[in-house]
């Protein structure tokens, strides 16, 4: 399976609270919901369609799972909303319990063991394990060497502080862009995956 991230992204690099006011205020941040006045149906709808297309699951962090399962659901009816509701989804999590696990099709990964298992993801064989949001884990799996691919909707606005996915441990990573698209709300749809020639892990920049 390709480990494929798709996120909604400022251009100062902050993913934090991209669709609602109270999604995430860790830090004190006051910006949720920035993303909505630049998203463009007609550019965005099809790359996110694109992702979902050739995901065989979904992987969510705890809090990124939450706000999935209490919006989602309700959707029933539009494609985009029966394919999440109806597709195999797994949420990391330390503190949840399969008793929580109310969103249809979801199954618990212990935290402790959330590498190890994407690891072993990684490995076999299937369409994409598809991140949206998460950027704990994400910046984790970066970390580690897991991430295939990345998706992002970069969004002209500078939110001036909040959550990134990126790592800061001083490796060098390289990726190859293998798409791009303008929104008229100037929003980039780019895609990157990882170079064929990548900088090996511990290459410090």
């Amino acid at each position: 399976m390709r480990i494929v991230i798709s996120e909604f992204i400022s251009l100062d690099g902050v993913v934090q609270a991209p669709g609602a006011p109270q999604e995430d205020t860790d830090g004190g941040f006051a910006h949720g919901g920035w993303s909505h006045r630049f998203f463009d149906p007609e550019t965005l709808g099809p790359f996110i369609n694109e992702a979902m297309s050739t995901a065989d699951a979904l992987l969510f962090g705890r809090r990124t799972w939450q706000t999935m399962a209490a919006a989602w659901p309700d959707r029933a009816g539009d494609p985009l909303a029966d394919q999440m509701n109806s597709i195999k989804k797994y949420v990391v999590s330390d503190t949840l319990d399969e008793a929580d696990l109310t969103w249809a099709n979801s199954t618990l990964v212990p935290g402790t063991a959330a590498v190890e298992w994407v690891r072993q993801r990684r490995e076999a064989a299937g369409g994409d394990l598809l991140i949206m949001g998460s950027p704990t884990l994400v910046r984790t799996l970066l970390s580690e060497d897991l991430v295939d691919e990345l998706r992002l909707m970069v969004m002209p606005v500078l939110l001036g502080g909040g959550k990134s996915l990126f790592p800061t441990d001083g490796v060098r990573r390289t990726l190859e862009l293998a798409s791009t698209a303008i929104a008229k709300t100037g929003v980039h749809a780019a895609t990157y995956r990882r170079a064929v020639e990548a900088d090996a892990p511990g290459t410090t920049a």
